[in-house]
């Protein structure tokens, strides 16, 4: 079996932490760059440009969960090797930022401004892979960047494409029902989630789920379905062609009338569960 060379593409968050880190401690011989990206870049008007956004789309509401998904997992982040320390965790992969880990397996790392600049390009043609992976990043490759790994990219995205496309599909799978949920792995293509669908499972939620809670035990799930695909990709040589499906409506950060359409509902978008998981990544 060929070792395949990966370039990960990830934003570092609640979501996919544990998961993208255990997974570089498994195939760290054959992850060749992790290019970690900066979700304050001055392409998206930085942090208050984003928030200014988030607020006029959503409302107050959507802060909670911004702040469990992002802003605490990021706030704390340096507060590791402390945390680490004190709980005799430092050893544990899961518990160790992205970052860190990479540097103790030798894997390069690289900050992402912009995933289709010239600087990362430089990067993605130094680290030569054959495949990039992206799973819970937050850039849009174009085709010319998708190019320059020998055999194009794959993607894992927690929802049943082609619904629910674009950034937040657990939300909208909270909204649409308990039959709404499952994870996707498909080709990178230029435009958003519409890669060919290479491998699909649908996973039943507890009742309580909430959409953080979703999104964790989704890219979980895709833990298992991707190793498959990897290894299969591995042994042949090739990504499958998979199959195309015609894109559905994209989906984006949720509107006032959806947010609070979930709340007379009794659903939620994190809770105090979500809250303590956040604050224990560093925590093993």
């Amino acid at each position: 079996m060929t070792v395949l060379r990966i370039a990960l593409l990830v934003l570092e968050a609640l979501p996919n932490a544990r998961m993208v880190r255990r997974l570089v401690a498994d195939r760290g011989h054959e992850i060749v760059l992790v290019g970690l990206s900066n979700a304050e870049r001055p392409s998206t008007g930085g942090l208050t440009g984003q928030l200014r956004r988030h607020l006029s789309r959503s409302g107050a509401g959507i802060l909670p969960y911004l702040a469990v998904n992002f802003g605490l997992p990021d706030l704390l982040r340096p507060l590791a090797p402390l945390t680490q320390a004190a709980t005799g965790s430092g050893a544990v992969p899961e518990a160790t930022p992205l970052k860190t880990l990479c540097g103790r397996l030798g894997i390069p790392t690289a900050t992402v401004d912009d995933v289709n600049g010239a600087d990362f390009a430089a990067a993605l043609q130094k680290a030569a892979p054959d495949l990039i992976l992206t799973y819970h990043f937050d850039q849009i490759l174009k085709p010319e960047t998708i190019a320059l790994a020998r055999l194009g990219g794959i993607n894992g995205h927690p929802g049943l494409l082609p619904r629910h496309r674009g950034p937040v599909p657990t939300i909208h799978a909270l909204a649409e029902g308990p039959d709404a949920f499952g994870m996707t792995l498909h080709r990178l293509a230029a435009a958003i989630d519409a890669g060919a669908i290479l491998d699909q499972e649908a996973v039943r939620m507890p009742a309580d789920v909430t959409a953080t809670r979703a999104a964790i035990l989704l890219h979980q799930h895709g833990r298992g379905m991707l190793d498959r695909l990897l290894d299969a990709i591995a042994a042949t040589g090739a990504v499958p062609e998979g199959r195309l499906a015609e894109p559905l409506p994209y989906c984006p950060f949720p509107d006032r009338a959806m947010l609070a359409g979930l709340r007379r509902r009794g659903l939620r978008l994190t809770d105090a569960a979500d809250l303590r998981a956040a604050a224990g990544l560093s925590l093993g």
